[in-house]
């Protein structure tokens, strides 16, 4: 058996799709509200902040995925995910299951140092201080060796489906209804993003390679590391068959945006890090599993492109945008 836990997630959907497809059939899905996709799959419910919740969830399984996520809200991430890695660290301790978290790099230094897993943790921000606390919890409890477990690691989502990102929002959604794609603070720098059945498939290589465990791995990136100006002028613009022109965000309209969005005021916490270049390096997966195949951007670009034009969601409304920021934006 071997059980998800945040399978309702794109994630974890796509998780789910991977191990029934190359690993097993033996699935037990959950969440709050869990749906089998698969004739196979079990669903529970659970609320992963119950501790007698979890340990149900967990028990009789071989091998546990934690990929629950919780909307980028700080106060939310302060008071459940440590609660929720405490459930889990002690449930897969209790019913000796080997556990698969999937991280993201928020505890990162906000640098154009290249990342590897070697990277220490220099949190700044609410929102960095809780991932790398709860990091830090499952480094102590693997040391400790309370439980085999593994972490895996990805940079910034782009993707199919319900992906969420600031990249997907501001720049491929607004490309895909015929908007002007925004770009945070500069276009020149470069950018990492996974393709999330990229890390969907790599976490399912490493839960069930028994090697893999004991350590931390960077899911497999494009090693291209593209500009947004590239990303879309290029990459994007050949993907939809038509030219595209962007605005860059400055700093201080995210200022002036916080006071009354609170999705901005989250998102301002990781705003130097698209002043810089963005370079995660995921070799050590790569040269481990030769053989799996990482989806290039140009490869991405193209399912997003076909996926919104099966959908009908591209109308020309680039020219009278209203929401368009062009007047006050640097538009290239």
């Amino acid at each position: 058996m071997q059980t998800i836990l945040g399978a309702s997630g794109q994630i974890g959907t796509e998780l789910a799709h991977a191990l029934h497809d190359e690993f097993t059939t033996d699935l037990r899905l959950v969440s709050r509200h869990p749906e089998a996709l698969h004739e196979t799959d079990e669903t529970r419910p659970a609320d992963l902040l119950d501790a007698g919740q979890t340990a149900h969830a967990v028990e009789g399984s071989e091998i546990v995925y934690f990929t629950a996520g919780l909307p980028p809200d700080s106060g939310l991430w302060e008071q459940q995910l440590p609660t929720m890695m405490r459930n889990v660290i002690d449930a897969c301790a209790t019913h000796g299951a080997r556990l698969v978290f999937f991280d993201n790099t928020y505890m990162y230094p906000k640098n154009a140092e290249p990342q590897t897993e070697q990277t220490t943790f220099e949190p700044v921000g609410r929102k960095a201080v809780v991932r790398a606390r709860i990091a830090e919890m499952l480094l102590e409890a693997m040391d400790q060796k309370t439980v085999e477990a593994v972490i895996c690691r990805a940079p910034e989502f782009y993707g199919p489906g319900k992906t969420q990102s600031f990249t997907n929002s501001l720049v491929f959604e607004r490309i895909a209804a015929g908007k002007t794609p925004r770009v945070p603070l500069a276009d020149d720098t470069r950018r990492s993003l996974i393709w999330t059945p990229d890390a969907s498939r790599a976490m399912a290589r490493i839960g069930n390679t028994p090697s893999a465990y004991g350590q931390t791995w960077h899911l497999p990136v494009d090693p291209g590391y593209p500009t947004y100006k590239a990303l879309i002028t290029d990459l994007a613009a050949e993907a939809w068959g038509r030219e595209l022109r962007y605005a860059i965000m400055p700093k201080w309209q995210f200022t002036l945006g916080s006071l009354a969005s609170k999705p901005m005021r989250e998102m301002r916490e990781l705003l130097p890090r698209y002043a810089v270049d963005n370079l995660f390096i995921s070799t050590t997966f790569t040269e481990a599993f030769p053989d799996f195949h990482v989806t290039t951007y140009r490869e991405g670009l193209g399912i997003l492109a076909a996926e919104s034009s099966a959908e009908g969601s591209y109308t020309d409304t680039a020219s009278t945008d209203t929401a368009s920021p062009d007047r006050e934006e640097t538009t290239r």
